[in-house]
């Protein structure tokens, strides 16, 4: 299994002969490295309806026949737009062929803004675990730290972690530093930072903050080897 980041909270799996893509925010994305236009991806996975998370996920759906996993309420409104998708809801976990999807808690709001000044409920935000080849993967999604980590980390051993250190919207580097201790990945990569003023955050510095040497700060297209 190869994974990699591509800026603030775009990871892509890549396992079974599949590309998983999670969160495709590209367009208006100054630190990714890819373009909307030229994503090859089977599947995606939006970990809730903001727009800097669902991003591109209709174009390169339809682009790609690639089908999208999230929350039962943006499975729906995504499938009014055409997109193909399996709707879920936290706590629950699907087999699918290309690996196991179980979503999490993530403590944040959701819903789409939409140019006219409306707000779209978009239902409960997630975090993601995602198992294949006798590995695991978590993507906290945008989250408030929360005790239950450590319930999510004994019932599911994670390889590695990818855990947002933005502030202002999400767990800021001290309480991201403490989601770790609680959820003992191997691996731990910082997200969602950098991307706007309010979550400006040297990601070095967050790796300093975990006291057992598990960090790993990942530029937009480095990857990791599961």
């Amino acid at each position: 299994m190869k994974v990699s980041y591509h800026g603030h909270s775009i990871v892509k799996i890549e396992t079974n002969g599949k590309t998983i893509l999670i969160d495709p925010f590209i367009n208006g994305n100054e630190l990714t490295d890819l373009k909307a236009e030229d994503v090859k991806a089977d599947v995606i996975i939006v970990t809730h309806g903001h727009g800097d998370h669902l991003g591109d996920t209709v174009e390169i759906a339809k682009k790609n026949d690639a089908l999208v996993i999230g929350n039962a309420e943006l499975a729906a409104y995504l499938g009014w737009q055409g997109v193909k998708t399996h709707g879920m809801s936290i706590g629950g976990a699907y087999e699918f062929d290309f690996g196991k999807v179980k979503l999490t808690q993530a403590i944040h709001g959701t819903g789409y803004i939409t140019d006219d000044q409306q707000i779209i409920y978009l239902g409960m935000p997630a975090g993601v675990l995602f198992m294949a080849e006798g590995k695991t993967v978590y993507h906290a999604g945008d989250t408030a730290l929360f005790s239950d980590m450590k319930l999510i980390g004994e019932r599911h051993p994670i390889d590695v972690a990818f855990l947002p250190i933005g502030d202002n919207f999400t767990m800021g580097p001290e309480d991201a530093a403490y989601a770790a201790k609680l959820l003992q990945a191997k691996t731990v990569v910082p997200i969602h930072f950098n991307t706007f003023p309010p979550i400006k955050q040297d990601p070095h510095e967050f790796i300093k903050l975990l006291d057992d040497r598990s960090g790993q700060v990942l530029e937009a297209g480095e990857s990791i080897d599961l």
